[in-house]
C-alpha cells in the first residue's frame, strides 16, 4: 500500500460520513398502506390512507397490471380516488399504496429529477424538444408507433402561478394565416380566445388552418374528450406533415376515464409552459374546454358535490380559470403562450352554461354559424358576433378604420337582407345600404378561405383595402319607381 492511499483514506471517510450526516437530517416519510373497501360508479373509497389530495396511488390488481388513481377528496377516515385506467378485476380488500412525493408514474421509464421545496407537485410527465412531432397520451405514453421518447427530461404537472404583475400586457399581433381572424379578429401574441361553435361546423378544420400557418416556435394541440377517429384524422389530414414537425399532440379521447381527460388538459398546457418557458413562443389549440369541464362534471358528482347551473357543480367553474390562466405572456416578455379553447355550445346555445363562463374570462371569442356553415361558407365566422378584445392594442389607426368599415357595411346588409331578397327594399332609399348592397360580394368572398390557402397579414389587410373599395367600379342603378312602390325590376333582387 503506497503513501498516497493512506493519503487519500481520511478524505474519503470524511465526505462518507458527511453524507451519512445529510442522509441521516433529511425527513423520511412512513409508508401509509390502505385498503380498497368500496367501488360504486366512477369513484374508489379507501380506509387506512393517509394521503393529501393530489396524491397518485397505485392499487394492486391480484396480479394483474396495478392500477393508478387519484386521490380527489376524503370523509373522516375514507378517501375517494378516482381512477385513471380499467378498474375491471378490482376486488374488495386490495392494497392501496400512494407514491412517494415528486414521483412520476411507474411506468414512464424515466429517471426523476430531485424534488424541490417549493414544487408542490406529485406528479411529474415527460417535458422537452424530444416532445416536437410526438403524440402522446395524459400520462407522456407515446402514441404514435414511433419508439420512446428520447431528449426529454421529468418537469412538475403542476406549478406555482405567476405574478399577473411580472407578465407583460399584450402588445404584439399575431399573424394566424386566416384572413378574417387577421383583419377583423386581429390576434395579439399571448392573448387567450375561445372558439365558440356547435358540432359539426368546422371548428377542427379552423384549428388545422391555424396549426399550420400562425407564426409560432411551438405548437401544442390537446385533442380533450374528443372522438377516437378525430385524433388520427386531426394528425393526418388537417395538422399536415408540416404542422406536425413543429407540434406536440396530447390526445385524451372520450372513452378515457374524466380524470386522465382533465390530466391531458393540464399536461398539454404544462408542455406548452415549458416551452415558453424556455424563451419560445407557443400556440396551444385545445380541443375542448367544455369537455375539460364535464369530465370535472363527472369527478364532481361522483364524490357527491352538489349540483349548481344545469348539473355542473361549483367546482367546474372554478376549475376553468385556473387551466386558462397559466397561458398568456411570459415572465418579463420571456416566451408566450397564445391559446385558442374550442368550446362547444349545446344546441348552439351561446348561453350554454360553459360557453357563458368561458366568455367571461377569455379575451375573446370567435363564433362559428351553422347558418354560414349549411350554406358553405367557410370558415364559418360569424363576424358580427365575435370580437378580439385586445385589437385596439395591436392594430394600427389604419387597420382599425378598415375594419369598422367593413364590420358596419356587412352589418347594414345583413339588417336588410330579407327586405332585399324579397324584393321589397327600394333602391335609392338609403345610400348607405345601396353601398353595402354593392359591397356585400366581394365582403362575402373576403370572408371565405379554402383550408389550403395561407393569407398572411398583409395580404389580410391589403384583400380588406379592395374588398371596400368595389363599389368605385360599380354604382347601383337607379330605379324609375318611385318611394314606397316595387319597381317593375329590382337589380338586387336574389343578390346575396
Amino acid at each position: 500500500m503506497t503513501d498516497s492511499t493512506f493519503d487519500e483514506t481520511p478524505s474519503r471517510w470524511g465526505h462518507f460520513m458527511e453524507d451519512l450526516r445529510s442522509s441521516a437530517k433529511a425527513p423520511t416519510p412512513l409508508e401509509s398502506r390502505g385498503t380498497l373497501t368500496k367501488l360504486a360508479g366512477l369513484v374508489l373509497e379507501a380506509v387506512g390512507l393517509r394521503a393529501p389530495v393530489g396524491s397518485q396511488c397505485v392499487i394492486d390488481n391480484g396480479g394483474k397490471q396495478p392500477v393508478l388513481a387519484e386521490v380527489v377528496g376524503f370523509s373522516k377516515d375514507r378517501a375517494f380516488l378516482m381512477p385513471a385506467g380499467d378498474v375491471h378485476g378490482l376486488a374488495s380488500g386490495a392494497s392501496v399504496t400512494p407514491l412517494p412525493p415528486y414521483r412520476s408514474v411507474p411506468r414512464l421509464g424515466q429517471a426523476n429529477p430531485p424534488p424541490s421545496p417549493n414544487d408542490r407537485s406529485v406528479l411529474s410527465l415527460p417535458m422537452g424538444m424530444g416532445l416536437l412531432g410526438r403524440v402522446v397520451d395524459s400520462h407522456g405514453q407515446p402514441l404514435d408507433h414511433q419508439g420512446p421518447l428520447r431528449d426529454v427530461g421529468v418537469s412538475p404537472l403542476e406549478r406555482a402561478p405567476l405574478n399577473a404583475m411580472d407578465r407583460d400586457p399584450v402588445r404584439e399581433p399575431l399573424d394566424t394565416g386566416v384572413r378574417a381572424i387577421n383583419a377583423l379578429l386581429t390576434v395579439g401574441r399571448g392573448q387567450r380566445l375561445g372558439l365558440f361553435a356547435g358540432s359539426g361546423v368546422g371548428k377542427s378544420v379552423l384549428l388545422g388552418m391555424m396549426a399550420r400557418y400562425t407564426k409560432a416556435d411551438v405548437i401544442v394541440v390537446g385533442l380533450i374528450g374528443e372522438r377516437g377517429r378525430e385524433v388520427k384524422e386531426f394528425i393526418e389530414d388537417i395538422l399536415g406533415e408540416d404542422g406536425r414537425a413543429r407540434s406536440v399532440v396530447v390526445a385524451a379521447p372520450a372513452d378515457a376515464p374524466p380524470l386522465v381527460r382533465m390530466q391531458g388538459a393540464s399536461y398539454a398546457t404544462a408542455i406548452a409552459e415549458h416551452f415558453r418557458d424556455e424563451g419560445l413562443h407557443v400556440l396551444l389549440l385545445m380541443d375542448s374546454l367544455t369537455r375539460y369541464a364535464m369530465a370535472q362534471r363527472e369527478i364532481a358528482l361522483a364524490i357527491g358535490e352538489p349540483p349548481a347551473t344545469k348539473g355542473y357543480p361549483p367546482s367546474c367553474f372554478a376549475k376553468l380559470p385556473q387551466l386558462v390562466e397559466r397561458s398568456g405572456n411570459g415572465l418579463n416578455g420571456r416566451g408566450s403562450i397564445t391559446a385558442f379553447y374550442t368550446v362547444l355550445s349545446e344546441g348552439d346555445d351561446q348561453q350554454d352554461p360553459i360557453a357563458d363562463a368561458a366568455r367571461a374570462i377569455l379575451d375573446g371569442h370567435i363564433v362559428l354559424s351553422r347558418a354560414l356553415a349549411e350554406s358553405g361558407h367557410y370558415p364559418a365566422i360569424d363576424v358580427e358576433a365575435s370580437a378580439s378584445r385586445v385589437m385596439h392594442n395591436v392594430a394600427g389607426p389604419a387597420h382599425l378604420e378598415l375594419a369598422r368599415k367593413f364590420r358596419s357595411n356587412y352589418s347594414r346588409y345583413q339588417k336588410s337582407r330579407d327586405l332585399i331578397q324579397l324584393g321589397a327594399y327600394v333602391a335609392g332609399s338609403d345610400p348607405d345600404t345601396d353601398r353595402a348592397i354593392v359591397l356585400y360580394p366581394g365582403l362575402q368572398r373576403f370572408l371565405m378561405q379554402d383550408m389550403r390557402e395561407a393569407a398572411p397579414m398583409s395580404d389580410s389587410l391589403r384583400q380588406m383595402r379592395t374588398a371596400l373599395q368595389e363599389d368605385k367600379a360599380a354604382a347601383p342603378a337607379q330605379p324609375q319607381a318611385q318611394r314606397g312602390a316595387r319597381p317593375h325590376h329590382n337589380p338586387y333582387e336574389g343578390n346575396q
